[in-house]
């Protein structure tokens, strides 16, 4: 005996999810989805992999359903897709975690606490929620192997990893630099470009800004000279050149001035603002209006009042840049004099400094047209600084290195960190006060407690910049200091400022394969498109070689040993590599033993500081260290396609079953980390892309758009999320809601509707099928039902359902998974239960005709059962229920889950789109009539006469006759009349869509309105059938489309008209008694069937209607005896009185009735 179809008071979700998973879990559904296909027809797929020492969050499940989506699909078309989970243990997320939890700074490390406990804190560390993101996969669905990931601290990992380098080596594209790269104080390390340019790590600020006076020095330039005959005294006595900044804490470090050598520049007697000294200031001359009001070049100087809104002015000579070129200025703040270190000690650089040079990046935009050089703080300052030879402001300190003015946690160098010979040389006393002071409050620790930075207190503090204007401005020094708005980077990772700063960097010379990259990226699917050409493809075209180095201690070491001078380097690519050179350096005295000797990976640590004891000999026989530097995490995580395999280039150990992927998925915000690195890896290691199809979601904001963070209290729980709602809802609403690519503001509320409105009227249609499939023991059993039998009703959703199935394998293909859940959708609800179910319900209780409700049961399985298999990738939990629930009953699938049968095909031969279009247009028709209906408040039991409709050939005539009878019982009328195109009862008026032909023809706008009055109904009725109309105004030809116009038809009196797209529809409102009591009919019939539903009897239990005289209804019971009781399976006996227990049920407006059911023995 066959099962029956499983019945539910309620749907349940959550309930469905957790008992679907237990059954996967069970029975090993994932596995088996692999087993049942072959591995080579291999589907790629990479797992970008999270950081476990932090929360998953409800983007996480975005991007997770958008992976899963798409892999689910490619198994049902018979796919092998392997997913391996991976995890991301290396990096500045971790560290900074461990610092928190040990509370120390990157300082403590190696002091405090020791090298290795710090590295064994983070390997604890980065799987501190493993348990938690384990968790969230398995609730939300998402499957992917979490028994075999990939994990990047692992010694294999990291060996892959050497290997790859190694190869980026031996083609000479690694290579040692010394340059201004972007460094975070806060992470205490250098950042790669694509790490300064992730989203959001440029922010919009409010800086102090100075124009700072640097005094001229030149008595004999001939500038000078020529100032000194036009200008007068005092203005010729204080000469100044005017430069802009908007970082003053660089001011100190200032060695030059750069102008722009074809720029006019301007000389301007004028008063400093601040304390009324007369000056003579230089500036460029687009700039003048910047600073000086042109009102005050009337005004004269003795008037002039410190404070007062105009400065008094006037020019009194013009330069070019280039005459300027070579002039000396007083160094601003005399702190520190340039210096240069070599074996024969410190040299002091000062009259090499101080000047004015060129440069071809000065801009007039902003600023003065004389732009402050800072050589150790930029590197296009230090590029020019170069070529002019102007050296840059260095400090040595107590370990003989030459370094910038500010130390690498973001303060000035304090005092007793210098060499005493050098401050004694080259440091002045009024260092001394700002020594040890932060550039930034951000990197202020008093700023941080307990792990966690005060924004709000480090801004409103009084910070260096502020200061040092201070100075300035007292000393008549500052010209202008005002906020300036700008642009900064952050750190991605701390959110706190960058620094540019000068490093030795280990460097990847992406740059020489740019093109090559440029090239591969076009041959990839972005989705969205403008992400691979704009977002993406604008970063190829500029971009720069990657920096490598990290100054930490947690991550992959650098694989590269050199010694002292650097003369002899060796690039290690493997443990046994390694372990040989190990041998060598044993042999040669420099090491006592072989750490690395042994075969077993466990037995070993590539990480720091078991890595930095290992002393390599040249061939030379000189000592090699290791380059201190870890490699930046991208490396780690763009570098999973090879070392998630542990791959050292064995032959076909990365066949195309593995590499490259076909598909990937992340954030936005990974296009310019793990998307690059990806692209980046595999461009240089294998000529190759590392993904063909790649979809790129935007960000999950909260409801108002906000992003979502802990801190401001609107961060969103996933958990609470899927566990309030279930995990099918969820899913669906961030896929269905909007398409992947763009932000989605996230609202608990439309998941709670996604459950309500399409997951409950699935669940609604499969419950009506359920309950008469097992009252009539329908098990398809018996053979279909061939389709040119069944009903124009039934062959009509089976035309519909295999549209159906082509329009969603068609968006899953080309990875439109938006619009694939909302054909599904559009399809459950606009056709199959509110029109097909609704149209076919009595057909499945009152059927006389047993083929026709053996076919209504066949057409209704066969499309719950392809909706399952259809919605399967995107609702995983509810689908494999429907499914087995159907399976169970039926047996007509061998697959125990929805997941490991094939997708559907679409039979073409069913497919009949004149069906559909006149399916489409009753859909139309009806739900005008009903609007209609609603406006009048005229409710749908209530029958009416007659509507009619306009047609425009006799092409649209014959297809609407087809459905006219299914649109009368639909909308509840007893005729249709069509009126063709010579019909004058309907007067129909025209007038311009104002918004399509404005953007048009706007001086044209009058005289179409005025054609358009003039149009006859002919006309009108010509430009609804043919779409176009044509006019010529003034000669000039103006073409028309039927959106151009607003056409409505006038109301008829008694009647209610409609227009909707190419249709109109007049309905008859005159109810006469017959109709009347045809509707009270009607409206017994429901009360009838709604006691029944509260009474717990069942649809076919026969009942017996009491109903109580009333003079208002006892003539439609009569008239329409037959229709109640055919309906409700019922008798019907009329009594004088009911017992005062039952109450009056209002049937209508004025018309209540007294009735009461029983159960007939």
């Amino acid at each position: 005996m066959k099962n029956s179809y499983k019945e539910y008071k309620q749907l349940n979700l959550t309930e469905t999810a957790d008992d679907i998973r237990r059954f996967w879990e069970e029975n090993g559904i994932f596995q088996k989805s692999l087993d049942n296909r072959s591995k080579d027809n291999a589907f790629v797929f990479f797992e970008g992999p999270p950081s476990a020492n932090g929360t998953p969050g409800i983007h996480h499940v975005m991007a997770r359903t958008i992976k899963d989506i798409v892999c689910r699909y490619q198994t049902l078309k018979g796919k092998y897709v392997s997913r391996k989970a991976g995890w991301d243990t290396h990096g500045l997320p971790v560290e900074l975690g461990v610092e928190k939890n040990l509370g120390i700074t990157k300082e403590d490390i190696g002091k405090k606490v020791s090298v290795d406990d710090y590295n064994h804190a983070c390997r604890q560390e980065v799987m501190k929620y493993k348990d938690l993101w384990d968790d969230l996969t398995r609730k939300m669905g998402y499957w992917v192997n979490l028994d075999d990931p990939y994990i990047t601290f692992t010694n294999e990992y990291i060996e892959t990893l050497w290997f790859l380098l190694k190869k980026l080596y031996d083609k000479g594209l690694l290579y040692k630099g010394y340059t201004i790269q972007p460094y975070s104080p806060a992470a205490g390390t250098g950042l790669s470009s694509h790490e300064l340019n992730m989203p959001g790590c440029y922010r919009d600020v409010k800086d102090t800004s100075c124009t700072a006076q640097f005094r001229i020095i030149d008595d004999g330039h001939k500038v000078v000279k020529a100032l000194k005959e036009k200008a007068t005294a005092p203005f010729g006595d204080n000469l100044y050149f005017l430069a802009w900044t908007t970082t003053p804490w660089t001011l100190p470090s200032n060695t030059a001035l750069c102008v722009g050598p074809k720029f006019e520049y301007v000389a301007v007697e004028t008063l400093n603002p601040y304390k009324g000294d007369p000056m003579t200031c230089l500036l460029a001359k687009a700039r003048l209006e910047a600073y000086f009001n042109p009102q005050g070049e009337d005004l004269a100087f003795e008037d002039y009042k410190v404070g007062d809104k105009v400065l008094p002015y006037r020019i009194v000579a013009e330069f070019t840049g280039e005459d300027l070129i070579g002039m000396h200025y007083e160094q601003l703040f005399p702190w520190v004099d340039p210096v240069s270190m070599d074996a024969n000690g410190i040299t002091n650089r000062k009259e090499e400094a101080f000047r004015i040079i060129p440069g071809a990046y000065v801009t007039t935009e902003d600023g003065t047209g004389i732009v402050h050089i800072a050589p150790t703080f930029g590197a296009d300052d230090a590029k020019v600084a170069n070529a002019a030879g102007v050296p840059s402001l260095f400090l040595v300190t107590k370990r003989d290195e030459t370094r910038p003015m500010v130390d690498f946690s973001g303060k000035y160098w304090n005092l007793d960190e210098l060499r005493d010979d050098f401050v004694a040389q080259c440091v002045k006393e009024d260092y001394a006060k700002y020594a040890g002071q932060w550039v930034k409050n951000a990197y202020d620790p008093q700023f941080t407690v307990n792990g966690k930075y005060d924004e709000a207190a480090a801004a409103k503090a009084e910070n260096l910049d502020v200061r040092l204007c201070i100075e300035m401005k007292m000393e008549g020094k500052a010209f202008k200091i005002e906020k300036h708005a700008h642009s900064y980077p952050f750190c991605w990772r701390t959110d706190k400022p960058v620094l540019y700063y000068p490093l030795d960097s280990w460097f990847i010379r992406t740059t020489a394969l740019k093109d090559r990259m440029i090239e591969l990226n076009k041959t990839i699917n972005w989705k969205p498109e403008a992400t691979g050409t704009g977002r993406f493809g604008n970063w190829l075209e500029n971009l720069v070689d990657w920096n490598l180095s990290r100054s930490r201690y947690w991550g992959t070491p650098l694989p590269i040993w050199r010694t002292e001078d650097g003369t002899e380097e060796i690039c290690i690519g493997s443990v046994e590599e390694l372990r040989n050179e190990i041998e060598k350096s044993v042999k040669a005295g420099f090491m006592t033993d072989n750490p690395y000797a042994g075969n077993d990976y466990d037995s070993f640590d590539l990480h720091r500081p078991y890595i930095d004891g290992v002393v390599l000999v040249s061939p030379k026989g000189n000592k090699m260290f290791r380059e201190s530097d870890l490699i930046d995490v991208w490396f780690d995580s763009g570098a999973m396609p090879y070392a998630q395999y542990h791959y050292m280039g064995k032959e076909g150990q990365l066949g195309k079953d593995v590499f490259p992927a076909d598909f990937i998925a992340e954030g936005v915000d990974q296009t310019r980390g793990w998307f690059f690195t990806l692209h980046a890896i595999a461009t240089m290691v294998s000529d190759s892309v590392a993904y063909k199809n790649v979809i790129s979601n935007g960000l999950v904001l909260d409801k108002n758009g906000n992003k979502m963070s802990k801190r401001l209290g609107n961060a969103v729980d996933p958990f609470k999320v899927i566990e309030n709602y279930g995990a099918d809802a969820t899913r669906w609403y961030m896929v269905i809601n909007s398409q992947p690519w763009d932000n989605l503001k996230f609202d608990e509320a439309g998941v709670d509707e996604v459950r309500r409105k399409f997951f409950g009227t699935l669940y609604n249609t499969y419950a009506f099928f359920a309950l008469y499939a097992n009252l009539d023991h329908f098990h398809y059993e018996e053979a279909d039902i061939p389709i040119a039998q069944r009903p124009e009703i039934d062959r009509w959703i089976l035309s519909e359902l295999n549209t159906l199935i082509a329009n969603v394998e068609e968006s899953y293909q080309s990875y439109e998974l938006t619009r694939a859940g909302r054909y599904i959708q559009d399809f459950v609800d606009a056709h199959l239960s509110n029109w097909y179910v609704r149209l076919s319900r009595r057909r499945f209780w009152r059927s006389d005709d047993a083929t026709d409700k053996l076919s209504a049961y066949q057409t209704l399985y066969t499309c719950l059962e392809t909706v399952t298999r259809l919605s399967s990738p995107i609702a995983p939990f509810f689908s494999d229920q429907l499914f087995q629930d159907l399976n169970n009953a039926t047996q007509r699938n061998k697959a125990e889950s929805v997941h490991l049968t094939d997708f559907p095909i679409a039979n073409k031969s069913l497919i009949d789109k004149d069906l559909e279009e006149r399916m489409e247009a009753a859909q139309l028709i009806s739900s005008m009539v009903l609007s209609l209906r609603k406006k009048a408040n005229i409710r749908v039991r209530q029958p009416l006469s007659k509507i009619m409709i306009p047609v425009a050939s006799d092409s649209m005539k014959q297809q609407l006759e087809k459905v006219a009878n299914l649109i009368m019982s639909e909308v509840n009328i007893k005729d249709i009349k069509f009126l063709g195109a010579d019909n004058n009862v309907l007067v129909k008026k025209i007038k311009p869509n104002f918004k399509t032909l404005g953007p048009r023809y706007g001086k044209l706008m009058k005289q179409i309105a005025a054609l358009f009055a003039e149009m006859l109904q002919d006309d009108i009725r010509a430009f609804e059938q043919n779409g176009t109309c044509h006019l010529e105004i003034d000669h000039q030809p103006v073409d028309l489309v039927l959106s151009d116009a607003e056409i409505t038809t006038d109301d008829i009196p008694g009647w209610a008209v409609a227009t909707q797209d190419n249709f109109t529809v007049a309905l008859d409102m005159t109810i006469d008694e017959a109709l009347f009591n045809e509707g009270l009919a009607r409206e017994i019939v429901n009360r009838v069937q709604t006691l029944r539903k509260n009474s717990g009897l069942e649809v076919t239990d026969h009942i017996r209607i009491i109903i109580e005289r009333n003079e208002k209804t006892d003539q439609a019971v009569r008239e329409f005896d037959s229709y109640i009781c055919a309906e409700t399976l019922a008798v019907i006996q009329i009594v004088d009185c009911l017992n005062a227990e039952v109450e009056p049920d209002e049937l209508t407006e004025n018309v209540s009735v007294k009735l009461m059911i029983e159960k007939q023995c």
